[in-house]
Order: structure tokens, then C-alpha cells, then sequence
């Protein structure tokens, strides 16, 4: 994501909106571009300075997570795994159930989730903000200082652009004679689809599959690589496969899509499969592809920003970009796009751009997660990377039965590797979990790359008994000696 570029009192929460555009003033410290999680970051920290700062959106306040992206998903993910643990209970005592659900109405209610916590977390805080303004319309520059706004032109002397990104659709053959859907639309159907195909087997599309297939769907997920999440450890994608296989979801790896049509209400993806042509059919088609950054309508040309040719604006690791007075965060600048790593990465590049302290980024020790049942997270580097960068790497792996906590609960299903710098003390370089809280489990593994541990402060460290995340310690301990013949309250 990065390059090696090198950096050379306001009314209190204003809305202005088409006609009262002609009464904002004309010139401000900071221009903040976009309206979503890097948006708001940058807003906050600029507001913490004291500076004239505006915030230009031309779509809906709060950008992907809270409207389209994690906070519905997940709240749906929630209803699909309360449904699911009805249905399979963990304990062989407690008998399953075949549990009354709701589709329109558990849909209508991440709707009022979604609208109340926009309001908490995007309009109020930005009321709360003294020196920020907002303009709900379209901005594109006209010169490297200057962007025009439902025709007015404004200044600056500093701008961040956190446009954020939109999802990306392959033209296959036929796609533009299809009713398919995104990530946008499939939050909120008004029924519950009998069947549908997933085309993208990476973390969007894998927790939309598991949701609709936990609510009753039958689901096909369609993989262009020879296996699921291709980016993280085979250890961690087979175990994902194997578990999503479990509960229904067909998944096929090795897909070349040929040709997309509809008919008679289905629709029908044509694709090789490991080199054999085979037809699929559902009611609904996902197309979960990848998301593209937001940077077509800015004209940039105009400023001297480089892009990358997905249309990402290059920066460096202090969010600067090419031209000295404008820097980037969030998803506009490509991957990771992640929520917290857009409130980052818009909070460095108003401290960077307001204060000169040249703060950077250390994307090493970024988290992710993807939050399917089980769980993925992952931090710092792959068995893969280390050995492409290095030439060596030791790693190793424990399964999640071997927890003394996963086994009291009767919840086995995963593992979590950890990789380590041999020839710097066993430091702790990337540690990957698939488990029912990965998500939760990976922090202690975030703070370990960060700060460079190794498996020995992990071992030194006291942890709570029983609990998943006991897990670390015992991956870390396993460099050492055999977890298998220790009881259960080792060191």
C-alpha cells in the first residue's frame, strides 16, 4: 500500500446542503473529503486542534460500516448463530430445537440498529465537534487547492481524502443482463432466498454464505483460487472449508466464471472447474468480488496524486500522498480495508497533516478478522511470507481440542499457528487463529508483533484458567516442549 514518498472558531456541528452552500465561507485549514469511519478519525483529531475544517459527503453520513458494511453484518451473522446453536447445541444434554424465525422482522430490526447507532455515532459526535462543518454534496478538485461543491468553489491549505470504496464487479460475459447482487442489496431483501451463489470465497462472501445458509438457504460458493481466504494459512483455510462444509455450504475451489444469465427467475453461472465446464443454479446471485476505492469522480488529475491502476491513491506511511498538502486514509488507499485501520490510518493523516510530526504506520501489526463460525483472525506474517522474505521460518500449530477451555465448553472446532523469527529469539512474527472468538483471542498476538515479544514473554506471562485465549500461551509454550504431556495449570 505504501510508497517511499517523504512530506515536503466555526459554527458548531453545521449541515449545509444545496442552496445554503453560498453561505459557507470560502477558504478552511482542512478539507476532509468523505464522511465514514477515516472521515470522522480526521475529523475528531482536527477538531482536537482547534483548526477551520470542513467534512465534504455526498452519500450517506457514517460511509460503509455502520450503514452497509460491519455493524448490519454482524448483527445478522448474530441471529444466523443464535438460530444455528438452537439447532446444535454444543452439549449433548441439551436437546435441539427447531426455533421460530423471522426473516423480515430480524432484517427490520438491523435496520433500526444500523439508524440508531448512525445517529449516536456519526450526527451527534459530529454536533458535537465546534470546529468542523459538514457539506452533504459531491466535491472534485479544480486545482490542487481548490474542490468545487454544487458550484462554489472552496480552498484549503491541507486535504484528506477518505472516499472510501465501493464493490467491484468482473464484467463476465452476460453479467450486465443479470439482476445480481452486492453486499449493498443483500443486507436487505425483503424475503429469504431458497438458494443462492456466492461468487467470491474471501471474507465477504464466506460470512454472507454462512449467514443465509444458517437462515435457511441453500448456498454455493464459487473460488477462483484452489482454496478459500487463498491469503491466509492452508492450515486455517482448510479447517474453515471443513467446517462451512459441515453445516451445508457446497464450495468449489478452482472456478473459472465463462458466462452469467437469467431465466425464468434463476440465475445460472457458467464456469470451468478445474478445467471442466459445469453450470450453476439459484434464485439469487452475490456477487462478492472485492471492493474498488472511491476516486473516480475527484479528478485528481488536477492535484498531481498518483493512483495505483485499481484507482487506490498511493501514500506513504504517513498517509501523505504525492502532493505535499494532501494526504489519504481508509479503504480510497487499497487494503487492508478495515474499519479500525481507517480510523487509523484518517487519525495519523490529520495529526501528520495539522502537526508535522511525520507519525507512521505499522502495518505489520494490523488485525484482521473474518467473522464467520468459527472465526478467522490473523496478524504479521504467514508461514508463506516469512519464508519468501527470509528464506526460513519456524512455526508452529495447535489445535483448539488441545485447550483445556475449548474442551470444557465442548467448543474443539479450530486451531492457531503461531510464526516466529528463529534467529531473533523466537520473535513472534504472525500468529493465525480459527476458533469460535478468534477475533477476540488475536489481540494479546497484536501487542506481541507490535512489540516485538517472543514466545518466552509469552510463556512468562501469567493467564487466566480456563480460557481460549490461553490458547497463545500454549502455541508459544509448544515451541519448547510438548503441550500434550503437560496438566492442565502448566507455566
Amino acid at each position: 500500500m505504501f510508497s517511499d514518498y517523504k512530506a515536503s472558531s466555526i459554527q458548531k456541528g453545521a449541515i449545509v446542503t444545496g442552496s445554503g452552500v453560498n453561505a459557507m465561507r470560502d477558504r478552511y485549514d482542512l478539507i476532509i473529503i468523505g464522511g465514514g469511519t477515516a472521515a470522522f478519525s480526521a475529523a475528531i483529531k482536527a477538531n482536537s486542534y482547534g483548526v477551520k475544517a470542513l467534512m465534504i459527503e455526498r452519500a450517506t453520513l457514517g460511509g460503509t460500516c455502520v450503514n452497509i458494511g460491519c455493524v448490519p453484518s454482524k448483527n445478522l451473522l448474530g441471529a444466523g448463530e443464535i438460530l444455528h446453536l438452537a439447532k446444535n447445541p454444543h452439549y449433548p444434554s441439551v436437546f435441539s430445537c427447531d426455533s421460530e424465525f423471522d426473516f423480515r422482522k430480524t432484517v427490520s430490526a438491523k435496520d433500526n440498529l444500523v439508524k440508531t447507532l448512525r445517529k449516536q455515532k456519526y450526527h451527534d459526535v459530529l454536533s458535537s465537534l465546534e470546529n468542523v462543518e459538514l457539506m452533504e454534496e459531491s466535491a472534485s478538485f479544480v486545482t490542487p487547492n481548490k474542490v468545487k461543491v454544487n458550484g462554489k468553489m472552496l480552498e484549503a491549505d491541507k486535504f484528506i481524502l477518505a472516499t472510501g470504496s465501493s464493490p467491484s464487479v468482473p464484467r463476465f460475459k452476460g453479467i450486465e443482463n443479470v439482476s445480481y447482487l452486492t453486499n449493498n442489496e443483500v443486507l436487505s431483501l425483503e424475503e429469504k432466498p431458497p438458494s443462492m451463489i456466492v461468487v467470491g470465497g474471501r471474507a465477504l462472501g464466506l460470512e454472507f454464505a454462512q449467514m443465509y445458509a444458517r437462515f435457511g438457504t441453500k448456498v454455493t460458493v464459487l473460488q477462483r483460487s484452489d482454496r478459500i481466504i487463498p491469503d491466509h494459512e492452508p492450515e486455517i483455510s482448510q479447517g474453515l472449508d471443513n467446517c462451512l462444509t459441515k453445516e451445508g455450504i457446497e464450495i468449489v475451489t478452482g472456478v473459472k466464471v465463462e458466462e452469467v444469465r437469467q431465466k425464468n427467475g434463476s440465475k445460472f453461472v457458467r464456469a470451468l472447474v478445474n478445467g471442466k465446464e459445469q453450470v450453476f443454479e439459484a434464485e439469487r446471485l452475490l456477487m462478492a468480488t472485492g471492493r474498488r476505492p472511491n476516486t473516480a469522480d475527484l479528478h485528481l488529475e488536477n492535484t498531481g496524486v498518483r493512483l495505483r491502476e485499481d484507482g487506490a491513491i498511493v501514500v506513504n506511511s504517513e498517509m501523505l500522498t504525492s502532493t505535499p498538502h494532501i494526504w489519504a486514509g481508509g479503504d480510497v488507499v487499497g487494503e487492508p480495508m478495515l474499519e479500525t485501520f481507517a480510523a487509523k490510518t484518517g487519525a495519523t493523516a490529520a495529526e501528520n497533516a495539522l502537526t508535522g510530526s511525520h507519525k507512521k504506520i505499522d502495518l505489520l501489526s494490523v488485525p484482521s478478522a473474518i467473522f464467520t463460525s468459527p472465526q478467522v483472525a490473523s496478524v504479521g506474517m504467514t508461514e508463506e511470507q516469512m519464508m519468501k522474505k527470509y528464506g526460513y521460518c519456524s512455526c508452529r500449530t495447535l489445535l483448539m481440542k488441545d485447550v483445556p477451555k475449548a474442551l470444557t465448553v465442548n467448543d474443539t472446532e479450530g486451531r492457531i499457528k503461531m510464526a516466529v523469527d528463529p534467529k531473533k529469539n523466537n520473535r513472534i512474527v504472525g500468529v493465525h487463529i480459527l476458533a469460535s472468538i478468534a477475533a477476540d483471542m488475536i489481540h494479546e498476538a497484536v501487542m506481541a508483533v507490535k512489540y516485538r515479544l517472543t514466545v518466552d514473554d509469552i510463556i512468562d506471562t501469567v493467564h487466566v484458567f480456563p480460557t481460549m485465549s490461553e490458547a497463545i500461551k500454549l502455541v508459544a509454550t509448544s515451541f519448547k516442549q510438548d503441550v500434550s504431556k503437560l496438566s492442565c495449570c502448566a507455566e
